[in-house]
């Protein structure tokens, strides 16, 4: 149950860290204003990552599987976040980089003997 907390906290973080990065790219508004708002929109993403963070490590998930977790969802969002904001297609090579992360979880959550 907490990994499932931990994921769907990381999941929202994510979300809100891809909107704090990359909201403003279509705006001609100056550098310094897309900045002080992606500060405030980035300490909601804080307020989500540290405790689902925390929460996954007090479970027993190692720093390493948490990195990983975190890395798959970051492009997944970012995924969704290009298709739908800007417009752009789902190329194979992106995809084919995705498989290779989702692999990587595979292999750091195997049982290390």
């Amino acid at each position: 149950m907490q990994t499932m907390i931990t994921a769907a906290m990381l999941l929202a973080s994510n979300t809100v860290m891809t909107l704090a990065w990359y909201w403003h790219l279509k705006k001609p508004w100056p550098l310094a204003l897309a900045i002080a708002i992606s500060w405030g929109i980035a300490f909601f993403e804080y307020c989500l990552a540290v405790p689902a963070n925390r929460i996954g490590y007090a479970a027993g998930i190692t720093g390493q599987q948490l990195k990983i977790m975190q890395e798959v969802i970051t492009l997944s969002v970012f995924a969704v976040f290009s298709v739908v904001l800007f417009g752009e297609p789902l190329r194979w090579t992106y995809l084919a980089a995705m498989a290779c992360l989702v692999a990587a979880v595979g292999f750091i959550f195997l049982p290390v003997k």
